[in-house]
């Protein structure tokens, strides 16, 4: 049989339109039941607490709970893979950190390609570290630490949270950089490092404000610099190491991530709800409390962020023969 022009027309603007209002329908009722976010780290870390923070709020504002789902190993990698594996339905999240830039130079082999295979939905904060050394070192300024370290090649020791860490890699940077020779020591987490710099074994770590800024406070601990690219407001009275070498800049960027191909709508709701969540008050004095500024981005703009860090630090790697453990 064959069909009117106009019922035949009508019939196919439904077919094309369907599928685009099933989508538009679906994102509006999103979720419907708890969303996972995978967090590739230990619990306790920068990764975490920010997934918990934002987590709380999504649950708060979309009446379904967002629970954290810690899946360390592998140097994050191993929590990064299962949301690549998982179904792109926006119900399987991933928190992104300083792991996601760093790993993808500094392993030869992944099972996943972090730019292709993770959809960036938003970006959370920027996090700062602190260049800190015990009390009893003989330098009081970046200046006079470079000077110190170019007398004494190949003497002093670095402690960093483990190889390819954000400490590791500030310090790669701030190593190449300024032309000294630092011995490079790496522990299994940012706390036995920091024991160690309080109790002298070692000479300077780029510790996370959060982990070090108590210490510096207290007097237990000698801040020497921070590294973003101006001064810090929980610390206004340290400079920057940029104050000393022009150019250099170590941040740790934060954020939400989604299986490839999860729908556009989703991901752009989640966007809207995190980039409100940056806005508020209460959340951005948590994220000062540890160095942190909000990093209110769209879609777009977080990959792009995302992958200018991965060259940046790829080019560390690379300069430095970084392997992993």
């Amino acid at each position: 049989m064959k069909l009117p022009r106009r019922r035949f027309l009508h019939l196919a603007a439904s077919a094309v339109t369907l599928p685009v209002m099933s989508s538009f329908a679906w994102a509006q009722t999103y979720p419907t039941r708890p969303v996972r976010i995978i967090v590739p780290i230990a619990a306790g870390g920068a990764n975490d607490i920010l997934a918990r923070l934002i987590g709380q709020w999504l649950s708060e504002q979309l009446g379904q709970p967002f629970v954290i789902e810690n899946r360390p190993g592998g140097g994050s990698n191993i929590g990064t893979e299962a949301v690549v594996r998982a179904p792109p339905d926006g119900y399987t999240l991933l928190s992104i950190g300083p792991g996601a830039v760093i790993n993808a130079t500094l392993y030869d082999k992944l099972n996943f390609n972090f730019l292709r295979d993770i959809a960036p939905i938003a970006g959370i904060s920027r996090e700062l570290n602190v260049m800190v050394v015990h009390p009893s070192f003989p330098a009081t300024t970046v200046s006079e630490f470079i000077v110190y370290a170019k007398a004494n090649p190949g003497k002093l020791s670095m402690a960093s949270a483990g190889i390819g860490s954000a400490p590791h890699m500030s310090g790669e940077l701030f190593k190449s950089m300024t032309g000294i020779n630092l011995v490079h020591v790496p522990y299994r987490g940012g706390a036995p490092a920091l024991a160690d710099l309080l109790g002298g074994q070692v000479h300077v770590m780029f510790a996370s404000m959060s982990a070090s800024i108590a210490y510096i406070r207290a007097g237990k601990l000698r801040a020497l610099a921070v590294t973003i690219a101006t001064r810090s407001e929980a610390l206004p009275d340290i400079p920057t190491v940029a104050d000393f070498v022009p150019g250099y800049e170590a941040t740790s960027v934060f954020g939400l991530g989604a299986p490839k191909n999860t729908p556009v709508e989703i991901v752009d709701k989640l966007n809207r709800e995190i980039n409100a969540a940056l806005l508020d008050p209460r959340i951005k004095e948590r994220l000062a409390d540890f160095g942190g500024t909000a990093l209110s981005l769209s879609p777009i703009d977080f990959r792009k962020l995302i992958a200018e860090e991965t060259e940046k630090w790829g080019k560390v790697v690379r300069a430095a023969s970084i392997k992993p453990e």
